[in-house]
């Protein structure tokens, strides 16, 4: 069975003063783009059967913005965690999960896509290590068990602005 993983950085936020990082909400843009993320992942991808999501008002806006309507787990391990923190995430998904949506941060998005991907070579993910903006979105795929997933182990099959 095939695995997919879409990794998705949340949504252009906002600064409003006196507002801590966790608490930022998305600006404008933000919350229109994740909309185009949405249309493109219902368009493009498979149907999404859960959802891991940072507890930040960002991603939990780029969420809601997206109109993913899978079962979601908030974990607030998601901000600032590593490649390893996130990989390790990852591999506890339900095995009767097949595509796997998770909504995080920069440089935890990128860097984690990066360390999964055995084809770094691809042009997708040249593209990725230029650049991971706002509301980007990484997709893998897998020939394994989620507790299986480690570096190297996934084919990064598409790399996606939505603008």
């Amino acid at each position: 069975m095939v695995r997919t993983l879409i990794l998705m950085r949340h949504g252009k936020s906002s600064y409003p003063d006196g507002v801590g990082d966790h608490e930022r909400p998305l600006a404008p843009r933000g919350q229109r783009e994740a909309g185009l993320a949405g249309d493109w992942l219902r368009e493009t991808q498979p149907p999404i059967d859960a959802v891991r999501c940072s507890t930040a008002v960002r991603t939990r806006e780029t969420l809601a913005a997206t109109g993913i309507t899978a079962p979601v787990v908030y974990e607030r391990g998601i901000y600032e965690a590593s490649p390893r923190t996130l990989i390790e995430l990852i591999q506890l998904s339900d095995d009767d999960v097949e595509t796997l949506l998770l909504i995080g941060h920069a440089p935890g998005m990128p860097w984690t896509a990066w360390e999964l991907a055995a084809n770094r070579n691809s042009n997708q993910a040249v593209e990725l290590s230029r650049k991971f903006p706002t509301s980007a979105l990484a997709v893998l795929e897998f020939d394994r068990p989620w507790s299986d997933i480690d570096a190297g182990t996934g084919e990064l099959v598409r790399f996606h602005i939505p603008r």
